[in-house]
């Protein structure tokens, strides 16, 4: 039975962790380190249950069923091909390519242009290098795991490293919790972590790794699995080291930098007075490299999944190539007006996403019925649509959307999570009673 060796593991947990790791993986944890002040380790812990436990429980839960279409299949074939199309959409050119391509420019190099220079032309510039150098690596799958797991990410983590150690040793001016993290540092540092979008990312990075190890030769599917598990604990294992190291720099200069908007402004400010202009390169540099990993998994993720379902009438190559021109071309000229959609349809699927990886993961233990599937699935897709339809585009449904605004943590865009482990629970025991009934009824009969 063929085997990874430790470096070809290695290479592979390193890049797992380079597929999650993108621009908003960057800036969060500055941000909440800057905002909870000494609340930070509280906050910190709750933050990684929604950004590091649950992708990695996505992506284990992905290889363990072979691929995210057979994961929904269990809710129905239909929701299967509607509910992976829009993962695969909305996380990828709909939302996370174009913006792995814009955002390292806005928030690490726009902010330092000239005024003499055109920054619309510099854009472009820098977003036509970013996804060449994206596509070139991209189109060739089988070289993926060298390429992201042994020179990129291991590049940008010594980066990270390196810029932690400097900023950690200057003073140390840590503020009170401000803000909702002073009301509850919990609630608003899970909620951080819930907006990294990564629980729904790991859907499709996890059928990337599960195709990377059978590229080295592993072809039986309990090992490909085993193998998935133990690169996805490892992964997330550095996942929280970095965040640690990140929410630090925020927490270490949280008197300092009060009031600041966004993370990036915390790290520049923070690299900007131990590093100098330096520092602002270094950034950008590492700005750069967190976003063109994520954005190398999403377009071979795509690129696999929609050449599978057109049955090969495109091939991967050519996927590549849409996707990547698309996303160049928006990360130039409509970014803003694919996000007022994209947005709006993560938030709506993002929260049946978490329940499937949880029912996913605890399904040998539990055996959900089919029932249990459907049930959870239409409150948890159900109940975030009326609330996305009445926050965003101001759509009233009278009595049912009152019904969703009275519901706890509707306010926090959590509305649909107590009423979804109700009815999961309520039909996983009828459903266990109704079976005890027919076994009671079945040995009656035989006697």
């Amino acid at each position: 039975m063929k085997k990874l060796t430790r470096s070809q593991f290695l290479q592979l947990s390193i890049m797992l962790f380079g597929l999650f790791f993108g621009a908003g993986n960057l800036i969060f944890p500055p941000l909440l380190g800057n905002k909870a002040g000494s609340a930070t380790f509280i906050s910190l812990i709750a933050f990684c249950v929604t950004a590091v436990l649950f992708p990695v429980l996505g992506a284990i839960v992905v290889g363990k069923t072979n691929g995210l279409s057979n994961l929904a299949k269990r809710v129905g074939p239909v929701f299967s091909v509607v509910f992976t199309t829009a993962i695969y959409l909305s996380i990828g050119p709909g939302l996370g390519i174009p913006r792995a391509g814009s955002v390292p420019f806005e928030m690490a190099i726009a902010p330092y242009v000239p005024e003499t220079l055109n920054l619309n032309i510099v854009r472009f510039v820098y977003t036509l290098v970013f996804f060449t150098i994206a596509l070139l690596i991209c189109l060739k799958p089988n070289k993926l795991v060298e390429r992201v797991g042994k020179f990129l990410t291991p590049t940008l983590l010594l980066m990270i490293l390196f810029m932690f150690v400097r900023i950690v040793m200057m003073d140390k001016n840590i503020a009170a919790p401000s803000g909702d993290y002073l009301k509850a540092p919990v609630t608003k540092g899970f909620l951080a972590g819930y907006e990294t979008m990564d629980a729904v990312a790991a859907l499709n990075f996890g059928f990337v790794i599960a195709q990377a190890i059978k590229r080295f030769g592993v072809e039986d599917e309990n090992e490909v699995t085993r193998y998935e598990i133990k690169a996805g604990l490892l992964a997330g294992s550095v996942l929280f080291l970095v965040y640690a190291m990140l929410a630090s720099i925020g927490m270490i200069g949280s008197q300092k930098f009060a009031g600041a908007e966004n993370g990036a402004q915390v790290l520049s400010g923070s690299i900007k007075l131990v590093l100098g202009d330096f520092g602002l390169v270094l950034l950008a540099f590492i700005f750069t490299l967190a976003c063109l990993t994520t954005c190398v998994g999403l377009i071979t993720s795509g690129g696999e999944y929609f050449e599978k379902l057109f049955n090969n009438k495109l091939s991967y190559r050519a996927w590549v190539y849409i996707w990547t021109l698309f996303s160049f071309v928006m990360a130039n000229f409509g970014l803003n007006k694919l996000l007022a959609f994209s947005v709006p349809l993560l938030q709506i699927i993002y929260p049946v996403a978490l329940v499937l990886i949880v029912m996913g993961i605890s399904h040998k233990y539990l055996n959900y019925s089919k029932v249990s599937y459907v049930s959870s699935a239409v409150v948890s897709v159900g109940l975030p649509l009326v609330e996305v339809l009445d926050k965003t585009f101001h759509i009233k449904f009278g009595f049912v959307t009152n019904f969703v605004k009275s519901l706890a943590l509707y306010e926090e865009g959590l509305a649909w999570l107590l009423p979804t482990i109700f009815v999961l629970v309520l039909t996983s025991l009828v459903v266990k009673v109704m079976e005890s009934f027919i076994e009671v009824d079945k040995i009656r009969q035989k006697y």
